[in-house]
């Protein structure tokens, strides 16, 4: 029976992932659901599919005809639309904040705003365009193990920093998912194991792009925020992603 309430409670902490990740239906929980903490382990998992519906709709385009550029567009949409834009948001908010705030305080009034400023602006428009330019080169490379790799790698750089850094405030997504997950400890080194085993160099250059991003945006947001909040964390896993699209396009024959 203990083997059981563990794989229900399992059960329960990926639909909280799902629903917190995704737009995608995740069913109903009854009773008290689980903490966000104890669904980190699941980031991973969520993004994995994520990544696999985008390269569904990538390569099904392709094989209707259509252009590199033309899949590569429709990839980045289905993506937008299955996340509901959560981590579009997340970059655009931090962008504005870390570009536009005088100290520490202010930053974080910044990254409240609902409202999106010129660094949000260009932040978005850069992240879309060169994930698109990337993808579009790697017409002829990007099978589903790449898609899975990174959509998978880049989630769990949100919870290398949540283990990382401490919440920059007492309330939000930062604060909800604080604290360390020897879960999540344990399935972000399985997901990168798995990467570099199933999509070998590429895989490892995917591990090595994520945690390029995981040091750099951990260092900042420690130095100008003093810890992690939400959009951090949004603005982490978007970046990921795109960088390892760049990199993948530069280091393999499209």
């Amino acid at each position: 029976m203990s083997a059981l309430r563990a794989l229900r409670r399992r059960r329960r902490e990926l639909q909280v992932a799902v629903m917190l990740l995704t737009r995608l239906p995740a069913g109903r929980l009854s009773g008290d659901a689980p903490a966000l903490r104890e669904a980190r382990w699941a980031f991973p998992l969520v993004g994995a599919l994520v990544g696999l519906i985008g390269w569904a709709v990538f390569a099904g385009a392709l094989a209707a005809g259509g252009s590199g550029l033309l899949a590569a567009l429709l990839c980045l949409t289905i993506t937008v639309l299955v996340t509901g834009a959560l981590h579009f948001d997340g970059l655009a908010d931090f962008a504005d904040g870390i570009g536009g705030g005088r100290d520490r305080a202010h930053t974080l009034e910044i990254m409240r705003d609902s409202r999106i400023g010129s660094y949000g602006v260009m932040a978005l428009i850069l992240a879309s365009g060169l994930w698109t330019a990337a993808l579009a080169d790697l017409e002829g490379t990007a099978g589903p193990l790449l898609f899975v790799v990174i959509g998978a790698l880049s989630r769990g750089v949100m919870s290398a920093l949540q283990e990382s850094l401490p919440p920059a405030r007492a309330d939000g997504m930062g604060h909800l998912a604080a604290g360390r997950s020897r879960a999540g400890r344990g399935a972000l080194l399985v997901a990168v194991l798995l990467s570099v085993l199933v999509a070998g160099l590429a895989g490892l250059a995917v591990v090595a792009v994520c945690a390029g991003v995981a040091l750099a945006l951990g260092a900042i947001a420690r130095r100008r925020l003093g810890g992690v909040t939400g959009d951090v964390l949004g603005a982490a896993q978007l970046i990921s992603e795109v960088a390892a699209w760049v990199v993948l396009a530069v280091l393999l024959p499209g």
